[in-house]
């Protein structure tokens, strides 16, 4: 399912030209008298569901689902990684031995540096002009003693300054034929997976289990991830022109609607109206 939704949705349009992922982790937190084979805390089980994300698609092409104490830099290791791509990683896949096994297979990463940083500037020391909100774009070569040893090769940093968030960003990046902001304009589609995981959680009912064994989670989960990819189809089959965070908003809402898709997405009022009588029915359940 998730190779028939990527392959339908190639073609929709991306402001850069390649094959871009994010991925990142959501826990999901368990009741520990039910779920023991998950233990986390003294207090608690709990999972993980690490995600590749295709941020051009908006698919999720790989899902690993481990106990909630497995660190999230070693699900790195199990990513199926493409040459030429790139992947998109928070701070807290900061590990230089797995990305410079990244580098070293001729794929891209870009990841937020962290506080704590030795490097020599190799090229680009001078401030720039402020151009794009770019502070800064240089090659440097990192100096302490472990981590040129972890990563011997240069790397590209750069600084750049958000205008809507009023913040600076530091980058580190092993491509240096992209231009500085559109590696922030990846880095800020990182957030993509971010709002998958929420709709997959609100959406499709992932906090709460019908079964307490492994099996039975690792079901219900693969089965929220079809249906994202149902719903991701759909929107492509129909023409919506919408995200599937949109459509999927919606269509949770009227299951109960006859209404054909397509007419549902057609006017804007008549949309209004059912999402109202939903949200209505919704409320009326619940209390």
């Amino acid at each position: 399912m998730i190779g028939l939704a990527q392959k339908k949705r190639l073609d929709r349009e991306f402001e850069l030209h390649g094959r871009f992922y994010a991925f990142d982790s959501t826990t999901i937190d368990l009741c520990l008298s039910l779920f023991q084979w998950a233990y986390f805390r003294k207090t608690k089980s709990g999972i993980k569901v690490h995600t590749l994300f295709d941020v051009v698609t908006q698919i999720p092409t790989y899902i690993h689902i481990t106990e909630a104490k497995i660190h999230d830099v070693k699900a790195m290791d199990d990513i199926p990684y493409e040459p030429f791509a790139f992947y998109i990683f928070d701070k807290g896949y900061y590990d230089l031995d797995r990305l410079y096994k990244i580098n070293i297979i001729d794929s891209y990463f870009v990841i937020r540096q962290k506080s704590r940083f030795n490097y020599e500037v190799v090229d680009g020391e001078d401030l720039l002009d402020g151009k794009d909100n770019v502070l800064y774009d240089q090659t440097i070569r990192l100096t302490g003693y472990q981590t040129k040893k972890k990563y011997p090769a240069v790397l590209r940093r750069i600084v750049y300054y958000a205008p809507d968030l009023k913040r600076t960003f530091t980058f580190l990046t092993n491509n240096f034929t992209l231009k500085a902001k559109d590696i922030a304009l990846l880095y800020k589609q990182r957030w993509q997976v971010e709002l998958f995981f929420r709709w997959i959680k609100q959406h499709l009912r992932v906090l709460s289990f019908w079964g307490t064994t492994e099996n039975a989670v690792r079901i219900q989960i693969y089965v929220a991830v079809i249906a994202y990819c149902l719903v991701a189809i759909v929107e492509h089959d129909c023409q919506l022109n919408r995200t599937t965070f949109n459509v999927l908003r919606v269509v949770s809402r009227v299951l109960t609607d006859k209404t054909p898709i397509r007419d549902l997405f057609k006017g804007s009022e008549r949309l209004k109206d059912v999402c109202e009588e939903a949200r209505q029915l919704e409320f009326a359940f619940t209390y």
